[in-house]
C-alpha cells in the first residue's frame, strides 16, 4: 500500500441505509407510516426484548421465527438496547405524539361521524395534525382521514439527522439479522457514517467503483480519523471494478440479478427492474451479478411495489449516481401504510422521479415502458403497486413481480389493448405472510387472528398463474421473485424446505406450462437472456 493505491468498495461491502439504527425502509422513512411503525412495533419490540431477551434469542435460533418480531441481539448488550430506547424516546417524541394523535383520533371520527357534516370535526383535530388532514367519507359513509404527506415531511416528523449508512463486510449472507426486528448496534469491524441519504457526498462514494480514491480522500469523505484505517481498510478492496458493461446488440438483452431485479437492454436503453442487488461474499457464495455489473447509466429504474424487497433503499442508494429517472407506482394518498413512493425517492435524494399510474407510458428508443394494474400481494390493504410491461423493439415482457389473478379478465383486457406479452416473469409467493406481518402497527387495534391469516401478502400459485399466461398469450414464462437467493434471507426469512408449498406449486406451473408448449424456467441467482428480433 502507498499513497497513490486507489480504493473501491470491497465487493463484499453492504452499505445498511439507517434511520436511528433501524434499517431504513417504506414503513420506516415517511412520517405517518413512520410514525406509527415506530410506536407499535420497534419500540414494543424493545421493550419485549428487555423484559425476556432469552425469548427473543432462543426463537432468532430457529429458522421457522427468523422473520417474526424477534430481537438477534445478545444478553450481554441488553443495557445498549435499553439506551436506544431512552434515546429513541426523546429524540422521536414528536413523532411517537403524532401516532398517538392519528390513532385516538381516526378512532374517535369512527365513532362519532355517521354521515353527517364533517365540518365541525375539523375543529377537534388534534394539535399534531391541524393543517396536516383532510377529513371526508367513503359512499357509505365511512369517515376517512387523508394526510398531506409533502407538508408533513416538513413539519419536523422527518428528521434526516438520525439518517446513516453503515459498512460492513459480510463473511456469507446469514450473517445479517432480520431488518425487520433488529437494530443495527456499533460493531468494531462496521464503520457508521451518519449522514443524510439525499447529501451528495453519498453519490460521490458509491462512484469508487467508477473512480476509485485514495485511502486519505476516502477517511475524508467519511469524516474518520487516521486511527480508523485498521477498521476501514477492510472493506475496501484495491482491485479494479471490471469495465462496466452495456448492451449494444440488436437483440434484446435480459439479465437477471436475483429476486425481481432485472435489467432490460435494447436499442440503447438500459431499464432496471425492482433493485435489490447482493454483494458477494466470495468462497460459498452463488454466483450472481453485482453492482459492478451494471451499466453505466440507467435510464429508468422502475418499481413495482412499496415493500421492501422491490423498493430497497440500500440498493437505490447506492444507484442512485448512475439513475437518470425513478418510476414508481402512483399512491392513493389515503392509508397511512400506502405512503407516497414519489415523495419518498425525492426526500432520499432522486432528482427525477415519475409516478406511472394504470396504461400510463414512458416512451424510449424503439419502445416503451407501460403500467399496468397489479392485482394481489398487499394483503388487500395497500395501493401502490403497478406491474410494468416493457416493449423493446416489437417484444413485450411483462414484469408481474407478486401478481395474482384474481380477475382474468383483468389480462384479457390488457391483451386486447397492448397486444400478446410474449415474455412473462411471474412470482409464486402463494402463501404469504398475514396481514399484520407488516401492517400491523397501522391498525387501531390488533386485528382479528382468523381474520389476519386470510388476509396475506401473496400472489399466484400455479392454477392462477397459468390463466395470466393463457390470457396474454405468453410464449415464455420465468419464474422469479420467490426469495430463494441467500442475500434475500434477511429480508424475508422464507426458510423453504424442498416441500414448501411455494417451490411445489412453482414446479407445477413450470411443467404445466411446458406442457402447452411455452418456455418455462424457475430462475436462480444468475440468467442471461436473449430476446432475438422477430422470435
Amino acid at each position: 500500500m502507498t499513497n497513490d493505491t486507489l480504493y473501491r468498495l470491497h465487493p463484499a461491502t453492504v452499505a445498511e441505509a439507517l434511520v436511528n439504527k433501524w434499517v431504513a425502509w417504506s414503513n420506516t422513512v415517511p412520517p405517518v407510516a413512520g410514525s406509527l411503525h415506530l410506536k407499535n412495533f420497534q419500540l414494543k419490540l424493545l421493550e419485549s426484548y428487555l423484559k425476556d431477551p432469552k425469548v427473543h434469542l432462543d426463537a432468532c435460533k430457529n429458522p421457522k421465527y427468523r422473520a417474526g418480531p424477534f430481537v438477534d441481539i445478545p444478553i450481554e448488550r441488553m443495557q445498549e438496547v435499553a439506551d436506544l430506547l431512552a434515546f429513541t424516546q426523546t429524540a422521536q417524541r414528536k413523532s411517537l405524539e403524532l401516532a398517538t394523535e392519528i390513532k385516538d383520533f381516526q378512532s374517535y371520527l369512527v365513532q362519532e361521524a355517521k354521515g353527517q357534516s364533517l365540518d365541525p370535526y375539523y375543529q377537534k383535530v388534534p394539535p399534531g395534525l391541524q393543517g396536516f388532514v383532510e377529513l371526508a367519507y367513503d359512499y357509505f359513509n365511512r369517515p376517512m382521514v387523508r394526510f398531506f404527506e409533502s407538508l408533513l415531511y416538513e413539519a419536523g416528523y422527518y428528521d434526516r439527522t438520525l439518517q446513516s449508512l453503515r459498512f460492513s463486510k459480510q463473511p456469507n449472507h446469514a450473517s445479517r439479522s432480520f431488518i425487520m426486528s433488529t437494530p443495527r448496534l456499533p460493531s468494531p469491524e462496521a464503520i457508521e457514517w451518519t449522514v443524510a441519504f439525499d447529501d451528495p457526498r453519498v453519490d460521490e462514494l458509491f462512484r469508487l467503483d467508477a473512480a476509485p480514491k485514495p485511502l486519505g480522500a476516502i477517511r475524508e469523505l467519511l469524516g474518520l480519523e487516521a486511527g480508523a484505517d485498521a477498521r476501514l481498510l477492510p472493506l475496501l478492496s484495491e482491485q479494479t471494478a471490471a469495465a462496466p458493461d452495456r448492451w449494444d446488440g440488436e437483440s434484446v438483452r435480459v439479465r437477471y440479478f436475483g429476486h425481481a431485479c432485472a435489467l432490460v437492454e435494447w436499442s440503447g436503453n438500459a431499464v432496471l427492474m425492482d433493485p435489490y442487488i447482493g454483494v458477494e461474499v466470495g468462497e460459498g457464495d452463488v454466483g450472481h451479478y453485482s453492482y459492478e455489473h451494471l451499466p453505466p447509466k440507467l435510464d429508468y429504474v422502475v418499481i413495482t411495489h412499496s415493500h421492501h424487497d422491490h423498493f430497497s433503499i440500500e440498493s437505490l442508494l447506492r444507484i442512485r449516481h448512475k439513475t437518470d429517472t425513478l418510476v414508481v407506482p402512483r399512491t392513493c394518498g389515503v392509508l397511512a401504510g400506502d405512503p407516497s413512493l414519489k415523495l419518498l425517492a425525492r426526500k432520499i435524494g432522486f432528482k427525477k422521479v415519475i409516478e406511472l399510474d394504470a396504461l400510463e407510458s414512458l416512451p424510449l428508443e424503439n419502445g416503451e415502458i407501460v403500467s399496468i394494474p397489479f392485482l394481489g400481494e398487499h394483503a388487500d390493504l395497500l395501493y401502490s403497486k403497478s406491474a410494468y410491461v416493457v416493449r423493446a423493439g416489437r417484444e413485450r415482457i411483462l414484469f408481474a413481480a407478486d401478481s395474482d389473478c384474481l380477475d382474468q379478465k383483468l389480462f384479457d383486457n390488457i391483451r386486447a389493448i397492448l397486444g400478446p406479452i410474449e415474455t412473462v416473469f411471474l412470482g409464486m409467493e402463494c402463501v404469504g405472510a398475514p396481514l399484520s406481518w407488516t401492517s400491523g402497527a397501522f391498525f387501531p387495534a390488533r386485528p382479528d387472528p382468523r381474520l389476519d391469516k386470510t388476509r396475506r401478502y401473496k400472489g399466484a400459485d400455479s392454477a392462477r398463474g397459468l390463466r395470466i399466461l393463457e390470457a396474454l398469450r405468453t410464449k415464455r414464462i420465468y419464474n422469479y421473485a420467490m426469495g430463494l437467493e441467500p442475500w434475500l434471507e434477511h429480508l424475508l426469512g422464507l426458510a423453504y424446505t424442498e416441500d414448501s408449498t411455494q417451490l411445489s406449486e412453482s414446479r407445477k406451473f413450470i411443467a404445466s406450462a411446458k406442457e402447452r408448449g411455452m418456455e418455462a424456467q424457475l430462475l436462480f441467482g444468475k440468467h442471461e437472456l436473449f430476446l432475438e428480433p422477430g422470435r
